[in-house]
């Protein structure tokens, strides 16, 4: 299995990092930087060997080294700023998004691709319409590294172990996320059953503002990232069909057209096998909706 992670700073490392210990394949590492992604690749092979992992990490400042790549992992971009939406970095990134998309036609036509870049939904949507390719292999992360904020606060607050907690998120990744209380559980009983409504409310609250914060403190969320691809990557190597929250074209979906948001699809070797389809209420709806406006907006500010 061979990857390739197009951006070698902090996300796209810790994307190569997350997919070798997971042991998923052959890691390529790309960036225009010269010397940084074979840096990368060098510090990350030391960790594998002490390991015992023989899959490798190899940097690169080279697109033709990603052809008959199984999976290419979109991180290129300008990262968000303290005080920055992600909807800021549109413009930016949607140029380096088209140029990078440029360079998979003639590469890696036939790859199963995940963006990553910021903000991931309406950029998701640019690359399935540049480069024409089947919706089933094309998927943005984010619902993935939100669904991660959700349940590490639902186990700050319950004091229950991490390992027992089912969470799911929908929508936007942005500023209209919607964590699904109601879809949420521990050790299969409600996650309603563990907690009130106003500790209901401040888990939303936290988990939708929680990046901001990490960016504020630290300049970048970084692991997380890492981690919420790999898994994505992992369903679908090892044909495990897990649920994952994940950002997907929508063809009549939730009463939406044309537009890629976060919504739980099973991942298997086939790609995106199959999107599910929640019946939600009035008020998870009013969300998902809120969500939905801000990417079609987003969608409607692009050339193609």
């Amino acid at each position: 299995m061979k990857i390739t992670v197009i951006g070698a700073g902090k996300v796209g490392s810790s994307v190569a990092l997350n997919c070798s210990l997971r042991e998923l394949g052959d890691v390529l590492l790309l960036d225009i930087v010269e010397g940084l992604p074979q840096g990368e690749a060098m510090d990350i092979n030391h960790q594998l060997a002490e390991r015992g992992i023989d899959y490798t990490v190899r940097g690169s400042n080279s697109y033709d080294e990603m052809r008959d790549s199984d999976f290419v992992v979109i991180v290129a971009g300008v990262g968000r700023k303290p005080g920055m939406t992600r909807m800021d970095l549109l413009k930016t990134n949607a140029e380096i998004v088209k140029g990078v998309c440029n360079k998979l036609k003639n590469n890696a036509q036939n790859s199963k691709i995940i963006v990553v870049t910021n903000p991931v939904d309406p950029l998701t949507y640019l690359v399935i319409k540049s480069l024409g390719g089947q919706k089933t292999n094309i998927m943005g992360m984010g619902g993935m590294l939100d669904l991660s904020r959700f349940k590490e606060h639902i186990s700050s607050v319950t004091k229950i172990s991490r390992d027992s907690i089912q969470a799911l998120v929908i929508s936007e990744h942005g500023e209209n996320l919607f964590p699904l209380v109601r879809f949420s559980s521990i050790g299969g009983i409600p996650l309603t059953e563990f907690i009130t409504e106003n500790e209901s409310e401040d888990l939303i609250k936290k988990t939708k503002n929680i990046a901001a914060e990490v960016i504020s403190l630290k300049g970048a969320t970084v692991y997380a990232p890492g981690n919420a691809v790999s898994a994505m990557v992992e369903s679908i190597v090892k044909n495990k069909r897990a649920v994952l929250p994940v950002s997907a074209l929508l063809e009549g979906e939730y009463g939406c057209n044309g537009i890629c948001i976060g919504v739980p699809c099973v991942l298997g070797s086939g790609g995106i096998e199959k999107i599910i389809e929640l019946k939600l209420n009035e008020t998870e709806k009013k969300f998902f909706d809120l969500g939905v406006q801000s990417v079609k907006n987003a969608i409607k500010s692009l050339s193609f």
